[in-house]
């Protein structure tokens, strides 16, 4: 998409080639006690606190006593931890990655309701600058999920491909299957001295399957709710609900469900004058590669900047667009370091979001501090690691892509017995990742329909499957130390 620079932000090109005079000092997560181990550090948790509860449907430990010939499954009290820090054993040229490649996607209708099909794919168009993205905020369709959505809807997705998968019970394996979100947090805490995660795992034939603390999030979410608003507040300073619909009021005026070359400018306009909702989704399922772990990971899109290339054709990669606001930047004649600072710390999760999706193109709109649209900028989500590099270097994409690498390698190693849940957490400020047990089964992660549809299908393949992933020809990224100069 051409970029629109009589409304880009006001970066000149000194300054987008130029390191700053000063450079910003990442101030390093205060270090635990075992923060010296930088793999796993197993200690005795029996004073421990339990991080988080299992989710609610998972089954509860059986109170019956047991007798000799079943013994009780007693659940490990251990608890395993990975240091964050230091970061400079992740540096350099990043572990071998592999292009995502999608295998499979879903739509949610404007009830919100899962559909195996495409119907909720939409097609940029560039927004009216000047836009208002406070207009409408009163009408706002907002969705969000009462009960624990699990992965049922990647899982189903999956069924439905193998299900009409061209190569007789040919079945889409990993050793992760995760929500994007998950991955995304994972790959950025190197760098967000805030971060915090809270998620829950189980091992499953071979596999492991990663999801949110949907209770933890809930109890966060009711919380932001009921605190008061702040006495004296800033002019400027805005609700985070307001800012959140933002968000979404942008892709309205910047998405319609159409082809625009085939949409009429009064159609283009009805649908951008229409009421916002987040209900109605479009989500793609890909394939990809972290050193040796390959996962499977599946997330929402915004919308596509061309036709969608066939699903036979794996080498070209879907022309998605992801769609992102932020505050517009000073003149130049105004910028400070940390103008450019807090905006190039913002695009680390723009482009960990679209990297692991392989979504080739990030649109952001700058707004005023009180939501009026006021610019457009395109960025390719590979050259964004050499941007920040060449600029305020509060981020290297090589460290995270390593970081995640290892990080993987270490919770395959925790994550070891089937028939467990174990909680995946980081505290706020602590930078020491815990894993332990907290419940038996899968709880929930895995669906039952899922579990009994492999299950068929491993009796339909019989002798004839070895057990052998498929093999990958998936397309390998250049490493982000060898990305092209933005």
């Amino acid at each position: 998409m051409a970029e629109q620079t009589s409304h880009s932000p006001n970066l000149s090109g000194d300054e987008r080639e130029s390191p700053p005079r000063k450079r910003p000092r990442t101030k390093a997560p205060p270090r635990a006690a075992a923060a010296a181990v930088h793999s796993t550090d197993t200690v005795d948790s029996a004073h421990q606190p339990i991080p988080s509860q299992p989710p609610s449907d998972m089954p509860e430990l059986p109170q019956a006593q047991p007798t000799q010939a079943q013994p009780p499954q007693v659940l490990s009290s251990e608890t395993r931890r990975f240091s964050i820090q230091p970061l400079n054993r992740f540096q350099g040229a990043s572990a071998r990655i592999k292009r995502p490649c999608e295998v499979a996607h879903f739509s949610y209708d404007d009830k919100h309701e899962y559909r195996d099909d495409d119907s909720s794919i939409n097609y940029y168009v560039p927004p009216p600058i000047g836009a208002d993205l406070k207009e409408g905020f009163d009408k706002f369709r907002h969705y969000e999920d009462k009960e624990d959505p699990h992965l049922d809807s990647l899982l189903r997705a999956v069924m439905h491909k193998e299900s009409s998968n061209d190569r007789s019970n040919a079945e889409i394996k990993a050793d992760f299957v995760t929500w994007r979100g998950m991955m995304t947090k994972i790959m950025t805490a190197p760098y967000d001295n805030f971060a915090e995660f809270s998620m829950f795992a189980t091992l499953h034939k071979g596999t492991i399957y990663l999801e949110e603390d949907f209770p933890s999030r809930a109890a966060s979410r009711a919380a932001e709710s009921s605190r008061p608003p702040p006495r004296n507040p800033h002019p400027d300073q805005q609700p985070q609900a307001m800012m959140t619909y933002w968000g979404y009021k942008f892709e309205t005026l910047s998405l319609i469900p159409t082809p625009p070359s085939s949409t009429s400018p009064a159609q283009i306009a009805a649908h951008q004058a229409s009421t916002t909702s987040n209900h109605a989704q479009h989500c793609s399922i890909v394939s990809t590669s972290f050193g040796p772990h390959t996962l499977l990971l599946g997330g929402e899109v915004d919308g596509l900047l061309g036709p969608k290339p066939p699903s036979t054709d794996t080498s070209t990669p879907v022309p998605w667009v992801e769609l992102k606001t932020a505050e517009q930047l000073p003149p130049p004649h105004r910028q400070q370091h940390r103008d450019i600072l807090r905006f190039e710390r913002k695009l680390l999760k723009f482009w960990a979001q679209s990297f692991l999706l392989g979504v080739p193109t990030i649109v952001v709109g700058f707004r005023t501090k009180s939501g009026v649209l006021t610019g457009l900028q395109s960025f390719k989500t590979h050259e964004l690691p050499g941007m920040v590099r060449r600029g305020t270097g509060c981020w290297d994409g090589n460290v995270c892509i390593n970081f995640a690498a290892e990080f993987l390698g270490w919770l395959k190693g925790c994550v070891r017995e089937e028939g467990r849940v174990y909680s995946v957490v980081l505290r706020k400020k602590s930078g020491v990742v815990e894993v332990r047990e907290v419940g038996e089964g899968t709880g929930g992660i895995v669906s039952e329909e899922f579990v009994r549809w492999r299950e068929e299908k491993g009796k339909d393949v019989g002798s004839d499957s070895n057990g052998e992933k498929p093999e990958d020809k998936t397309e390998e990224v250049k490493q982000a130390s060898e990305q092209p100069s933005a």
